[in-house]
C-alpha cells in the first residue's frame, strides 16, 4: 500500500480486499497462470453477460506488450451515477465493494456467469494498476486503482505504468471526465496489470487457452464476436472468432471421429424451489421461497470412435469438474439406455450383464448447457455446479427427449437409434472381455500355459524391446519365414488374406473377426480404452504383405486396425512395413566366378540398374523375375532382404497429424463411396484413351 495513515474511508473501502490479498487463493484458485487466467475470464465474463442481455455484440481482448490486458465492449457501460447506499458512483462500487453489482441483486441479469458480485473487486484487489473508462451519457468517465485503492496516477504524459506515482484519494472520490463521445454511444475498457507481489513468478497469460474459451464462448453465444490481439512476441497475433450456430456447431468442431449419428439436439426446461436470503429495503436479510426456471439444451452424437469429449456449461461458464447438471445428464442417459437395451435384449444378446456409464460415453461427444438464475457454486472459480434441484430436471429431459428421438417414425431416427444401442453394447461386451483377460501372462514360461493362438510362431526372447513380431500374408510365406527369421527375437503370425474392414464395422464385429482378434490378442495390449502400451508383448511389429495390389490393401487394412484401436502402438513408432524386393536380377560373371545378385524394388531402380549394366557390358539372365508373393523367395533371399537386421528395410509407420490421418482413412475405407471414388479418379487420371475396350 502507498501509505501508512488512512483515514476511516480508507479503511471502509479496503477492509474486504484485503482478505483477499491475504487468501487470494479462496477466489482465484491459485496464484499461477491458472489464477492469472481466471481474472482475465471474470473480467471478459462480465463483458458476454452484457452480451448476452442483448447489449453489445463485439468484445475485444488486448494482450500488451507491457504484462498488462485490456478488455473492450460496447455493451451499456458501468453505472457512473452515485449508489445512494454507499454514496460512491457505480464504477468504485463494482471494484472496491465484494459481493456487489447487478448480478448480486438479480435485478440487471437473468442468467450470469458472474453472480457472486465479487469478480471486478477481485481483480482490482490483485493488481498493481487497474484503469477502468466508462463511455456513457455522452461522456468518458474514467478511474484508476492501486492494489484495490481508488486514486490517481501521474503518467506525467508518457505510457500509463503500474511504477508512476500514485496518490489516493482521502476526503472523497473522483470519477474524472477525459473526454466526449456521440450520443448514444456505451461501452467500458478495462485494463490491468497483474500484482507480481501476489503472482509466482512464472505466471502468465496463456495465448492458446485465450483462444480455445474465446472460441468456445463465440459457439455459446451465436453472433457476437470476439477479438483477440497479443502482442507480446515479436510478431503480433491477431484472431477474430463469430459463429452463426449453436452449440450443435460446436459439437461438429470437438469431435475427434467420423459421425456414428447425426448430431442431435435435446432441449427441455423445468422449473424447482429454494429458499434463499433476500436483502430488504430496511438492510436485513429475510429467507424468501423463489420459484427458479432452468433451462437445459444439449447437443450431442455418438462417433465410430471411443474417446469421450464433454463440454458442460452453466449460463455459458465452462464447469470443467461437472457438478449436479452433469451428474443429471449421465444419470438419465444411463437409466434410458438400460432400459432400451433391455426392450432389445433378444436382438443385441445382452444376457445378465448391465451396462455401465463408460459403456455409454465411449465415442460420445456431447455438449451441456444449463441457464437459470443464481446458480450455486461450489467456490469463486465456478468449476462445479452446485444447485442440486438441477440433476432431477437434466435427468428428466434427457429422458424425454431420447425417448422421442428412440420411438420416432422416421427412418434416419430408427437406423441412428440401433446404431447406438449396438455401439454402446458392443462397448460393453469389450469392457466384461478385457477384465476377463486382464490377467493374463505378457509372456508365456515353461509352468504356464498359453493361451494365445496355435499360429502364432513365437520367439524365445523375453526382452519385449528387442523382440519383433511380423505379421505376414499367408501360409506359403510363413514358411518360408520360418526358416528365414531368427527365433530368438522374431515371432510369426500368418493371417488369412484380406481381414476385416474394420473403419466400417462396428466393435463386436471385429472383436469376432478371428484375423483382428488374434492379432489383438498376441500383441497382449487391448484395445480401444483399455490398450496399455505398457502391456504389448513386442517392441516392433511389422507388416510383411506381398509388394502387389492385394497386399498393399492387405497393409491398409491392418494399418487401420492399429490406428482405430491401438493408435498408440503408431504414435509410438512400433508399427512398420516391412520392404520386400519387386525384382531379382542374377549378373552373369566369366569364368567360375560366382553370379551377383541385385535386388531393385521400383520399376525405375530397375531401369537404372539394367541400363547400367548394358553400359559396362554385363551381361544378366533373361527374363527379369518378378517377385509377386513373398512366398516365391526362398528362405536365403527372404532372410538377406526383409527379415535380417543387418540388410533389410523398413519403414515406419508415422502419424504425425492424428486428425489428418483420420480423414484419409474415412476417405479410403469409411462407408462414403462418392468422395472415395472421386479420389481415385482424381489421382489416376482416369480417362477413355487408357482403357482397353
Amino acid at each position: 500500500m502507498s501509505s501508512a495513515d488512512y483515514s476511516a474511508r480508507h479503511l471502509s473501502v479496503l477492509e474486504g480486499l484485503e482478505a483477499v490479498r491475504k487468501r487470494p487463493g479462496m477466489y482465484i484458485g491459485s496464484t499461477d497462470s491458472r489464477g492469472l487466467m481466471h481474472c482475465l475470464w471474470e473480467i471478459i465474463d462480465n463483458s458476454v453477460d452484457e452480451a448476452l442481455g442483448g447489449h453489445g455484440a463485439e468484445i475485444s481482448v488486448i494482450l500488451h506488450a507491457d504484462d498488462s490486458v485490456e478488455v473492450r465492449d460496447r455493451a451499456r457501460g458501468i453505472p457512473v451515477d452515485i449508489e445512494p447506499k454507499t454514496g460512491l458512483s457505480g464504477v468504485e462500487v463494482v471494484f472496491t465493494k465484494l459481493h456487489a453489482g447487478g448480478k448480486f441483486g438479480s435485478g440487471s441479469y437473468a442468467a450470469s456467469g458472474g453472480l457472486h458480485g465479487v469478480g471486478a473487486s477481485v481483480v482490482n484487489a490483485l493488481s498493481e494498476r487497474l484503469d477502468v473508462e466508462v463511455d456513457r451519457d455522452g461522456k468518458t468517465w474514467a478511474m484508476s486503482f492501486h492494489r484495490g485503492e481508488p486514486g490517481v496516477f501521474d503518467d506525467r504524459g508518457g505510457a500509463p505504468t503500474p511504477d508512476a506515482p500514485f496518490t489516493p484519494f482521502t476526503s472523497g472520490s473522483e470519477l474524472r471526465v477525459v473526454g466526449k463521445v456521440a450520443k448514444g454511444v456505451t461501452g467500458t475498457r478495462v485494463r490491468y496489470w497483474a500484482d507480481r507481489q501476489i503472482f509466482t513468478k512464472g505466471a502468465t497469460f496463456q495465448t492458446d487457452e485465450l483462444l480455445d474459451r474465446l472460441r468456445q464462448t463465440a459457439f455459446l453465444v451465436p453472433e457476437l464476436t470476439l477479438d483477440i490481439a497479443d502482442q507480446r512476441g515479436e510478431e503480433a497475433i491477431r484472431e477474430t472468432f463469430r459463429f452463426e450456430g449453436g452449440i450443435s456447431e460446436f459439437v461438429d468442431h470437438l469431435a475427434p471421429d467420423a459421425g456414428l449419428t447425426a448430431t442431435w439436439r435435446l432441449t427441455g426446461d423445468g422449473t424447482f424451489t429454494e429458499t434463499v436470503p433476500v436483502l430488504q429495503d430496511n438492510g436485513h436479510m429475510v429467507p424468501t421461497e423463489l420459484t427458479r426456471d432452468c433451462v437445459v439444451d444439449i447437443a450431442l452424437r455418438w462417433g465410430t470412435g471411443y474417446d469421450t469429449v464433454f463440454k458442460s456449461f452453466v449460463n455459458i461458464i465452462a464447469t470443467p469438474k461437472g457438478g449436479t447438471h452433469q451428474a443429471g445428464f449421465e444419470q438419465g442417459m444411463l437409466k434410458f439406455l438400460r432400459a432400451e437395451a433391455d426392450k432389445n435384449a433378444r436382438r443385441l444378446k445382452l444376457g445378465n450383464d448391465k451396462l455401465e456409464k463408460d459403456d455409454i460415453l465411449a465415442g460420445l461427444t456431447a455438449v451441456l448447457t444449463v441457464r437459470l438464475p443464481e446458480p450455486q457454486f461450489e467456490g469463486q472459480t465456478k468449476e462445479i455446479l452446485g444447485t442440486p434441484a438441477v440433476r432431477n430436471i437434466v435427468a428428466a429431459v434427457v429422458a424425454k427427449a431420447m425417448g422421442e428421438r428412440f420411438t420416432s417414425s422416421k427412418r434416419d431416427d430408427k437406423a441412428q437409434s440401433s446404431l447406438v444401442l449396438d455401439k454402446i453394447v458392443a462397448e460393453m461386451k469389450s469392457r466384461i472381455s478385457a477384465r476377463a483377460h486382464k490377467e493374463t501372462q505378457r509372456r508365456k514360461n515353461a509352468l504356464e500355459s498359453s493361451s494365445l493362438p496355435a499360429k502364432l510362431v513365437d520367439c524365445r526372447s523375453n526382452d519385449v524391446a528387442n523382440s519383433e513380431l511380423f505379421i505376414v500374408e499367408g501360409d506359403s510365406a510363413l514358411g518360408t519365414a520360418k526358416l528365414a527369421r531368427d527365433s530368438e527375437y522374431q515371432a510369426l503370425l500368418p493371417i488369412r488374406g484380406k481381414i476385416l474392414n474394420v473403419q466400417k464395422a462396428s466393435v463386436s464385429d471385429m472383436l469376432s473377426n478371428t484375423e483382428c482378434a488374434s492379432i489383438i490378442q498376441v500383441i497382449g495390449a487391448g484395445s480401444g480404452r483399455s490398450f496399455d502400451l505398457e502391456s504389448a508383448r513386442y517392441g516392433k511389429v511389422i507388416i510383411m504383405s506381398d509388394a502387389d495390389v492385394d497386399g498393399a490393401h492387405i497393409r491398409t487394412l491392418l494399418l487401420t486396425l492399429f490406428f482405430r484401436y491401438m493408435p498408440e502402438m503408431i504414435t509410438d513408432g512400433r508399427v512398420y512395413a516391412a520392404v520386400p524386393p519387386l525384382h531379382r536380377v542374377v549378373v552373369m560373371n566369366p569364368g567360375t566366378k560366382p553370379n551377383d545378385t541385385i535386388y531393385t524394388y521400383s520399376e525405375a531402380e530397375l531401369t537404372a540398374v539394367l541400363a547400367g549394366l548394358k553400359k559396362t557390358g554385363k551381361r544378366y539372365q533373361d527374363p527379369i523375375q518378378r517377385y509377386k508373393g513373398l512366398g516365391e523367395m526362398d528362405a536365403d533371399q527372404l532372410s538377406s532382404t526383409t527379415m535380417d537386421r543387418r540388410y533389410r528395410t523398413l519403414r515406419r509407420v508415422n502419424v504425425g497429424d492424428a486428425e489428418m490421418a483420420a480423414q484419409v482413412f474415412e476417405l479410403l475405407m469409411g462407408n462414403d463411396v462418392a468422395p472415395r471414388k472421386e479420389f481415385i479418379i482424381a489421382g489416376n487420371g482416369l480417362d477413355r484413351d487408357r482403357i482397353d475396350v
